[in-house]
């Protein structure tokens, strides 16, 4: 079922489109030039009559604007367009979980909630030596979340080991 996105961190961080996130654009009155279900390339290029429109770092928002204003661009009038979330890409925990991997995003996502679905921390799991390195950052830079931390799709959990 889509959602809607307008999905912010707590420092009010829109949500960035990336690769791996399936959307649906609709484009009102004008079936032939919407996407349903169509999953971002590692390019991040959705190709449309007047061109590619590049979707990676785009907002929802930014991206409604942009392919409105190419579609006006002699082929549309007004356009109307909408895009949505069909399913967000993945996001990743490893060290000292259970089961340690890739697993679906789901909005609201907190470290606790990624710790439980990679079912739980090992024995020598720390509860306060947890990383994230967010997909959305270019330094790629290794930052300390506690446990109620928000994850977003792409992030990558790391879990340290605790020495008694």
């Amino acid at each position: 079922m889509p959602r809607d996105v307008v999905a912010q961190t707590s420092n009010n961080a829109v949500f960035r489109l990336g690769a791996g996130d399936v959307i649906n654009i609709t484009v009102y009155g004008e079936e032939d030039l919407s996407r349903q279900k169509y999953r971002l390339p590692d390019s991040g290029l959705i190709m449309f009559p007047f061109g590619e429109v590049r979707a990676l770092g785009l907002s929802i928002a930014e991206l409604e604007i942009r392919i409105a204003d190419g579609l006006r661009g002699g082929y549309l009038l007004n356009p109307r367009v909408s895009v949505s979330i069909e399913e967000y890409r993945p996001f990743f925990i490893s060290g000292q979980v259970a089961v340690p991997g890739a697993y679906p995003y789901k909005s609201g996502l907190t470290v606790r909630m990624a710790v439980s679905i990679a079912g739980g921390f090992k024995e020598r799991a720390s509860e306060s030596k947890i990383f994230v390195v967010r997909e959305t950052d270019p330094l790629h830079t290794l930052s300390k979340i506690g446990l109620d931390g928000e994850v977003f799709p792409g992030d990558a959990v790391t879990v340290e080991e605790s020495f008694f």
